[in-house]
């Protein structure tokens, strides 16, 4: 049977060593779930066909706010090729993502990359049946290919932003490296953001979790009371 080596930190390795864990066969569960999710990210984006309206391209592996992204590069495009720089315009364009997220602690805002956007000079896309420039191809391709790596089974922002900086031949690429933007540190960054949600989800469900104990503490007192009062009422025959 092959062997894969896996690294752990020193804290880790003692504490799994305390625990007695099977590390072999815990790891061999967790592999095989993080192939499921990479195998049935990969037969979606197969399948999707971004010549075909948005509607029906087959973009149910992105998330809801990279789909409002599309949809408002599409829109930018008028009819005409979706570039990167109208992929990077919806980013920009969606609120509080987790692409926005990572640039903000970056000290990029985005209001400085819309400037940016706004003095690009680009060349009048051809006339073609393709909805997206190759350059913007690239980009999602790149986003699946973050998204692989990150063990995800869907594309957000994030991932788009991550294959936006990762294109070294697009204008786009070229714009955020100005910015001081590269590829590792943007995917730290995304990390990061990653991980403050995960905390922040996880302490509003514990908060939530919490209040619910104590409204339904309070409920059983109450019932504890009620029912403290019934049994020293008199009786039928008193």
């Amino acid at each position: 049977m092959p062997k894969i080596n896996v690294y752990l930190s020193d804290e880790l390795a003692e504490a799994v060593k305390e625990a007695g864990l099977p590390v072999s066969p815990i790891c061999q569960r967790a592999l095989e779930v993080a192939v499921r999710k990479v195998a049935a990210l990969k037969e979606a984006v197969d399948q999707m066909d971004f010549t075909k309206d948005l509607e029906v391209a087959g973009l149910e592996r992105f998330t809801q706010r990279a789909r409002d992204a599309i949809e408002t590069a599409m829109r930018l495009a008028d009819g005409t090729q979706v570039g990167s720089q109208h992929l990077l315009a919806g980013i920009l364009s969606g609120g509080d993502n987790m692409a926005v997220q990572a640039l903000r602690s970056l000290d990029v805002e985005p209001d400085d990359l819309r400037e940016d956007l706004a003095a690009l000079h680009g060349t009048p896309a051809a006339e073609s049946d393709e909805h997206f420039a190759p350059d913007a191809l690239a980009a999602l391709k790149g986003a699946l290919r973050e998204a692989i790596g990150m063990a995800h089974n869907y594309i957000g922002c994030e991932h788009v932003l991550l294959g936006l900086v990762g294109d070294d031949d697009s204008e786009v690429g070229r714009l955020l490296r100005a910015r001081g933007l590269e590829s590792k540190q943007v995917k730290r960054a995304v990390q990061a953001a990653l991980r403050g949600y995960g905390y922040a989800r996880q302490r509003d469900q514990q908060a939530g979790a919490d209040q619910l104990r104590q409204v339904l503490g309070q409920l059983t007192q109450r019932l504890d009371r009620i029912e403290a009062k019934i049994a020293h009422l008199p009786g039928p025959d008193a």
